[in-house]
């Protein structure tokens, strides 16, 4: 395995995603009522993974860009 910083931050930005989603399942399942979790758990859960799956990504990329 090579030691490029590169390659550890794609994977990083790729779980942040593959988490986001789960998230968002999860408060579905839960907003849909099939889980006995109260309301609110489920709306903070899907803005959480909302976020996950389309800010931290960017905002991770901007923050590790190479400088010109």
């Amino acid at each position: 395995m090579t030691d490029d910083p590169a390659q550890g931050r794609y994977f990083t930005i790729q779980a942040v995603r593959i988490a986001g989603v789960a998230q968002v399942i999860l408060a579905l399942v839960v907003l849909n009522g099939q889980l006995d979790w109260p309301e609110i758990a489920g709306w903070l859960l899907l803005a959480n993974g909302l976020a996950d799956v389309f800010l931290v990504p960017h905002l991770l990329a901007k923050r590790w860009k190479t400088p010109n």
